[in-house]
């Protein structure tokens, strides 16, 4: 396939699917994700994709200026775009209980979010059987879409009792701070770990194409005296993250 036909507005343009601009920002995102349009590079003049999409020279701009930010492309003056270099994958140490934020930082990524869902929910059957809730009850939910340095990294969904998690909307960046502030940080967790295919929605928001590869965790997190404190189920690109765990031979 040739980046003319990638971009053909035929696969992937669709007036439902708001602006024009955030469709061809992530038909590119997607191109990035599935490896297709390969880091170094470059992409096509932007009166070329204008012509290819049937659109404006601003909403191509627009587009290719937000996949700057996100650093996804970089613009070389008197070059071009040009898809961004490799970056490194992240290894995530598997005996740390740590938020997504902390991670970053000790990375020295500039940790970013999309909120997907923040508020207080009747719970789900699963919610209601791990979190120790009764069907009437509330649940505090936060799915949010984390980048580092603008790279789509992962997809958290975190469930916690009301009690525990309030008001949700105290939330802006880390969970784990706003926990703590109150005395209910979790110090300990379970985790379950899967590959998976990725669906298409979530896909979409990771920037990968539909099927590509990712990892399912679950994680269930305690308080000191057992109670559980947050349930949480994330997706991470597979291409982004090795999880790493130490081991140790039992002495006999």
């Amino acid at each position: 396939m040739t980046i003319a036909e990638f971009l053909d507005p035929e696969h992937w343009m669709n007036p439902a699917n708001g602006p024009l601009y955030v469709q061809l920002r992530k038909r590119i995102e997607t191109g990035i994700g599935s490896g297709f349009l390969a880091p170094d590079m470059p992409l096509p003049p932007e009166r070329e994709i204008a012509a290819i999409t049937d659109l404006s020279r601003v909403t191509v701009r627009k587009a290719i200026a937000e996949l700057v930010d996100r650093g996804l492309i970089v613009q070389k003056q008197g070059s071009g775009s040009f898809v961004a270099p490799a970056r490194p994958r992240v290894e995530q140490s598997l005996s740390r209980l740590t938020s997504f934020s902390e991670d970053m930082a000790r990375r020295g990524f500039r940790s970013e979010m999309d909120w997907l869902e923040r508020g207080l929910f009747l719970p789900s059957p699963e919610e209601v059987q791990v979190l120790g809730l009764a069907p009437a009850d509330q649940v505090a939910r936060l799915a949010r879409l984390r980048r580092a340095d603008g790279r789509p990294m992962a997809i958290e969904r975190a469930s916690l009792p009301p009690d525990i998690l309030p008001n949700p909307l105290a939330v802006s960046q880390s969970l784990y701070e706003v926990l703590e502030q109150s005395g209910l940080r979790p110090v300990r967790a379970v985790q379950k770990i899967s590959a998976i295919n990725l669906g298409a929605a979530d896909a979409e928001l990771l920037g990968v194409a539909p099927m590509a590869a990712g990892l399912r965790i679950e994680r269930v997190s305690y308080l000191p005296d057992g109670r559980v404190v947050e349930f949480t189920r994330s997706l991470y690109r597979g291409d982004a993250y090795d999880f790493v765990a130490e081991m140790r031979i039992p002495e006999v």
